[in-house]
């Protein structure tokens, strides 16, 4: 046997008591690894659960968009001094405050012949979120991601309509 071939056929040296394990060096690969995924993900995730949130307003101001315009056929106006619906005969504002939507706030202002329904986000990911319709059915958003901006539609995903 030549004094090199000795060396090729050695075998990794046992661990004492025949333990099995992982190094130090591949957990911190396996940590490292995990780390990179969970700062990809988490971000993702949370971008997902906020979209989900937000059909929420756009579903209850539409309804409360519905019932204003069932009062000004009934009452030839949309509210007077600045309140929605408070005319002679009118229902109370809590019976147009969307129930079951925990994550908006609803505020409406009007005149004779105009409205403006506000959904401002209160809980969960909607916060930061501030949406608008009036009369005309004119849909915008105002705060997008706690950020100021003028849309003429209601953004979910990017800031493009």
């Amino acid at each position: 046997m030549k004094p090199h071939d000795r060396h090729r056929h050695r075998r990794r040296p046992r661990r004492p008591n025949g333990a099995a394990g992982f190094t130090l060096i591949e957990i911190m690969i396996t940590v490292a690894i995990l780390g990179i995924l969970a700062s990809i993900a988490l971000p993702s995730y949370r971008d997902y659960i906020r979209r989900g949130q937000l059909p929420e307003a756009f579903g209850a101001m539409g309804d409360y968009r519905l019932k204003m315009e069932q009062y000004f056929q009934d009452y030839r106006n949309y509210g007077t001094g600045g309140l929605c619906a408070n005319g002679a005969n009118a229902p109370s504002w809590n019976t147009f405050v969307p129930s079951g939507t925990p994550k908006f706030t609803y505020a409406c202002t009007s005149t004779a012949t105009g409205y403006t329904l506000t959904a401002t986000g209160s809980g969960g990911q909607a916060v930061g979120h501030v949406y608008t319709i009036n009369e005309a059915n004119v849909q915008r958003t105002t705060t997008f991601k706690g950020a100021s901006v003028s849309k003429n539609c209601w953004l979910v995903r990017g800031t493009e309509c």
